[in-house]
């Protein structure tokens, strides 16, 4: 589907959410920026707590939960966004369950967001680009396509939740990452540098950003071709009509 088939997005409130601290400035942090400057407001939703993220054999996995946690504050910050909601579960071992889903679901109904950001967890890997997506990132997309719909939709999923206050709230749409197919195009001209930035703040992944910041500006060139803007970021685009 061509993006013209669709309206522009002009989102008021964004909820990105994702498995592990920097999933989201890889995958969408030029659109954060984008709807920022648009006056939407930005929060991440990180399922995991990044603890296994390091090849130093020497790093202690609470210490990296701690670091992560500042990192991915850091580069929300370089965007211009308000909160970062953990979750804290293993790194590495994410699997789907009810709790999980909850645990979700408390997030929308508690920001209440117009569109919601996350990873297509239908993309499981790419022979071409020679990599295997991590299964921490198909389950974090999984749950928040479920918690979406229908579960944060229907007051009488969680009762739980709706006698704490947090009343049913519909999304209205979805953006999913996949970097093999998209429907949706996001220009991100303007707003390639400030990924970056975003990028550069997760020190304990990314120790040098030049290396990745020429194969990053490849992605969004290659992408903006297929939409006529200099660089963009791609999503499949899903808009609720129930």
């Amino acid at each position: 589907m061509d993006q013209n088939n669709f309206k522009e997005l002009k989102p008021k409130i964004i909820l990105g959410i994702a498995a592990h601290p920097d999933d989201l400035d890889f995958g969408s942090s030029g659109t954060v920026a984008n709807f920022i400057h648009q006056g939407a407001e930005a929060h991440y939703l990180i399922i995991t707590d990044g603890s296994k993220g390091s090849e130093d054999q020497d790093m202690d996995p609470q210490k990296l939960t701690k670091i992560r946690h500042q990192e991915q504050r850091n580069a929300l910050k370089v965007l211009g966004g308000q909160s970062v909601t953990y979750l804290d579960y293993p790194d590495g071992m994410l699997e789907m369950s009810l709790e999980l889903k909850k645990d979700v679901v408390r997030v929308i109904r508690t920001i209440k967001p117009d569109v919601v950001i996350s990873m297509d967890p239908s993309m499981i890997y790419s022979a071409q680009r020679g990599f295997i997506n991590h299964p921490d990132h198909r389950v974090a997309g999984q749950v928040a396509l479920d918690a979406v719909f229908p579960l944060a939709r229907d007051h009488l999923v969680f009762p739980e939740l709706y006698q704490e206050g947090l009343k049913p709230h519909k999304v209205k749409t979805v953006l999913l990452t996949n970097f093999e197919s998209s429907n949706y195009y996001v220009d991100i001209t303007k707003t390639f540098d400030q990924k970056i930035l975003a990028l550069k703040a997760h020190k304990s992944q990314i120790p040098d950003i030049e290396q990745p910041k020429i194969w990053l500006r490849q992605m969004a060139e290659i992408t903006g071709q297929k939409a006529g803007y200099r660089l963009a970021e791609g999503f499949i685009r899903i808009d609720l009509r129930i």
